[in-house]
């Protein structure tokens, strides 16, 4: 009998339908690479590595992609250049560069510089004129620059915080020939936000649990989505602290059983005094849990809560007026290994923007029944179902009888 129903189980599994989602590319037409942002709403029908993405043209021909993602925040380094009032070069005595201060004072300067294995020693003075000038480093070294990926490197120099609006650096020259100094100014570090995507749900329902001092909440989704930040709009009161849990239903197998329990995924502080949005370690869930410890007080009214998902970025290379449809949600498919994944760092990043647009979910009818084998075939699962059914009643008429006879 166990052995009947693995067996229709197996039956009934193989009719399982993939959640299959499609859409369109719009772009400008023009043939090149562009980016397009994965939205939110395909990326939920899609595995959660992505294996199952794929890109066709009008042809039904696989397109070749890869995906680019950013941290939440990134830090760039921009070189900013400062006037240069000078360059003299004195052969096997000196070089001599005169640059122009844009601060109010300054404490260090950022040399590029052409790749060179010399060690260079140099001095440095500063005026305010350009005439009469004063001291500042005598005899310090510059240490060998090269970079393997560039014909030039960047190195920064000490300088006493001084107000000079000129400053002169002296290279010795007279052991060594000259290094090539291609610009001097500063580096700025900048650090910047990448816009999130919002993540909308379904519903959220907010139960008050006064005998354990909770506020739970519970938010749902249409499918599964990942989320990767969670904000908070408290409007009331108006000065609060409390701890907060997230965390999401999950089974566990204890001693042969199967038990549900709740999986912590973050902890976090609700405060008064600070913005109340918190990054979270990358989750895809259909459903997501909240708790609120409000111990002897009242409950938070809360105003708002926004989930949001760091973007996916596809670069695909499209051709002229071309018609591109996108299909996901196949679970059997495997990440698809393209040669393009191995020249993404020759690709420039300040691509043309594509959109992805008209997002349905149809059903897996990529096999016409006439191409199943017989068990997949709809008479098969049927007759197993009508199998089932006189199996079972002959077991409950055989089991009446024994304890018929047994009375």
């Amino acid at each position: 009998m166990n052995k009947f129903f693995i067996l229709l189980f197996i039956a009934n599994l193989s009719f399982a339908q993939n959640r299959i989602a499609t859409a369109k590319i719009k772009y400008d037409g023009k043939e090149g690479f562009h980016k397009l942002v994965l939205p939110t709403e395909l990326r939920s029908f899609s595995n959660d590595d992505l294996s199952d993405f794929r890109i066709f043209d009008s042809k039904k021909n696989e397109v070749p992609y890869y995906f680019e993602t950013k941290n939440n925040q990134s830090y760039n380094n921009l070189f900013v250049a400062y006037k240069i009032i000078s360059k003299t070069a004195i052969t096997n005595k000196n070089t001599v560069l005169i640059f122009e201060n844009p601060k109010t004072t300054i404490s260090k300067a950022t040399l590029e510089i052409a790749n060179s294995n010399i060690t260079k020693s140099y001095s440095i003075s500063g005026s305010m004129d350009n005439e009469k000038w004063f001291g500042l480093v005598n005899k310090d070294s510059l240490s060998p620059i090269y970079s393997e990926e560039t014909s030039s490197g960047f190195y920064t120099i000490p300088i006493p915080t001084c107000f000079y609006k000129y400053l002169k650096i002296d290279f010795n020259d007279k052991k060594t020939l000259p290094i090539n100094i291609l610009n001097i100014g500063s580096i700025n570090h900048k650090m910047s936000k990448t816009t999130l995507l919002t993540v909308p749900y379904k519903s959220k329902l907010v139960t008050e649990i006064k005998d354990k001092k909770k506020t739970k909440i519970q938010i749902n989704f249409n499918n599964p989505q990942i989320i990767n930040q969670i904000s908070f709009t408290i409007s009331n009161p108006k000065f609060y602290k409390r701890n907060i849990s997230v965390y999401k239903k999950a089974t566990r197998k204890v001693k042969h059983k199967f038990e549900n329990y709740e999986e912590q995924i973050a902890n976090f502080e609700l405060n008064s005094d600070t913005n109340n949005t918190f990054n979270i370690a990358q989750i895809f869930e259909k459903e997501l849990f909240i708790a609120i410890e409000n111990k002897d007080n009242q409950p938070l009214t809360i105003s708002k809560i926004e989930l949001f998902q760091i973007p996916f970025y596809i670069i695909t290379d499209l051709k002229n007026n071309e018609n591109y449809t996108i299909t996901t949600g196949n679970k059997d498919l495997d990440t698809p290994q393209y040669d393009l994944e191995n020249f993404k760092n020759s690709i420039t990043t300040n691509l043309p923007e594509a959109q992805i647009t008209e997002t349905k979910q149809i059903k897996n009818s990529c096999k016409t029944a006439a191409n199943k084998t017989f068990w997949q075939q709809s008479w098969f699962m049927w007759l197993c179902i009508s199998l089932a059914g006189i199996a079972i009643t002959y077991f409950v008429i055989s089991l009446v009888k024994d304890m018929n006879n047994k009375s």
